[in-house]
């Protein structure tokens, strides 16, 4: 056969030519290419965010709602069921105590939060110690159902007013 692929070609239209800017006034978009006159927009890398033509922009016209507190501790959420498929696949040894590092080694947390909490979806079976930085109520009540234990550890912040002394060393 043949070698065809000299004869292979896009579909019509598939292959959108875009508008050659600046190549004179009978283009239509010479000159200052569509751009307007001088200023700020008519240079590159340029995007006025928020600007709405002298408009009180939209973040203005609106209240300000809410409140973002700064101290809050964000943490990762591990539930009972996924507790249990991994001492059921015999990755986590429910005979020893089930600590943050053990839950982060094991891939069912991912360690970069404030903290672990247990959360109470699925149930689960075996008797196990469990050690996090919080709980749920109902997660609480079904591990301790099953036999279990939950501990919940306080994590040490260092206080604030204390400072670490420099050392200082002076040569003459």
């Amino acid at each position: 056969m043949a070698n065809i692929l000299n004869l292979l070609a896009d579909n019509k239209g598939a292959r959108y030519k875009s508008k050659r800017l600046g190549r004179g006034i009978g283009s239509g978009k010479g000159k200052t290419c569509g751009r307007g006159g001088k200023g700020q927009t008519a240079r590159s890398g340029v995007a006025i965010n928020g600007f709405e033509g002298g408009q009180m922009p939209i973040y203005r016209r609106l209240p300000k709602r809410g409140f973002h507190n700064y101290n809050r501790k964000e943490l990762e959420g591990v539930n009972l069921l996924m507790l249990q498929k991994l001492i059921d696949r015999k990755e986590i040894d429910a005979s020893k105590p089930i600590t943050t590092a053990v839950l982060v080694a094991v891939g069912l947390a991912a360690g970069d939060k404030d903290g672990i909490k247990l959360l109470a979806k699925g149930e689960i079976k075996s008797k196990v110690t469990i050690e996090v930085d919080a709980a749920s109520v109902s997660a609480i009540a079904a591990v301790e159902k099953s036999g279990g234990k939950v501990s919940i550890v306080e994590k040490k912040v260092a206080a604030s007013g204390e400072k670490k002394a420099k050392k200082t060393s002076t040569s003459k």
